[in-house]
């Protein structure tokens, strides 16, 4: 079974590509709404909610976990995987491919706080990104949106074009979304940005890299699809989006 975790929905949009991968698989999703958002809170508080749930998930039969939260991912993935003996699969900040696809040399990074000033996030700019601009912002109210299932409309376009307004006249072409509740937001964000841009959502690299460690230890079952919706508040926005899924 694999076991999905965020701090809100935002998950389901990597479970949108694992699903294409591995159509015929068990699922178990375990949204932490009644925290959301994770961008603000410390990495100690982090990683305590990331054992909590991966503890749940484990019991519930997960031999897998994706780690489907970029600022989970940064705060504590290491930990999870010297504390259980199961593999996690993480978020990883799709600098390289943007600073690949850009033509005008800038390119644009939201995320949230915690992802943004995040080691691992910071490494991989350094490593990737010699060659480039790098425009980064918030995506100030983004995760909110989301939760509340506003994806698109007036309200969905003030809050975006705030946020994304500085990385277009920065002239940025290629813009990561550095959180998987972002991708939820594409149309709005391609919208509100008034020109062509390219967004770079990591999920399907994710998916793909999970299929191939579940090749390698011997976890693809094809056992018939299930999913199981858990959260540790209001269910109803995780599971109308999950139901708009599929």
């Amino acid at each position: 079974m694999i076991g999905i975790f965020d701090s809100g929905t935002g998950g389901l949009s990597v479970f949108r590509e694992i699903f294409k991968l591995l159509p015929t698989e068990r699922y178990i999703y375990y949204s932490d709404n009644a925290n959301c958002p994770y961008g603000e809170k410390t990495k100690e508080f982090i990683t305590d909610r990331a054992r909590a749930i991966s503890t749940f998930l484990t019991e519930q039969g997960a031999d897998i976990i994706v780690v489907a939260c970029n600022t989970a991912t940064a705060a504590a993935i290491s930990t999870l995987r010297k504390e259980f003996p199961i593999s996690f699969i993480g978020m990883e900040p799709a600098v390289k491919p943007a600073a690949q696809k850009t033509r005008t040399g800038v390119v644009g990074v939201l995320a949230t706080a915690g992802t943004l000033k995040a080691s691992k996030y910071i490494d991989t700019r350094e490593k990737w990104a010699q060659n480039v601009k790098i425009v980064e912002h918030i995506g100030q109210g983004f995760v909110e949106l989301v939760e509340n299932g506003i994806l698109t409309g007036p309200e969905a376009e003030s809050v975006v074009e705030k946020s994304i307004r500085p990385l277009i006249d920065a002239d940025a072409d290629t813009i990561v979304l550095g959180c998987t509740h972002y991708p939820f937001l594409a149309d709005t964000i391609m919208k509100t940005a008034g020109r062509p841009i390219t967004l770079i959502d990591p999920a399907p690299a994710v998916a793909k890299h999970l299929l191939e460690v579940m090749e390698e230890k011997g976890l693809v079952r094809m056992d018939g699809f299930s999913m199981s919706l858990h959260s540790s508040g209001d269910p109803a926005t995780l599971e109308k989006t999950y139901n708009n899924l599929i």
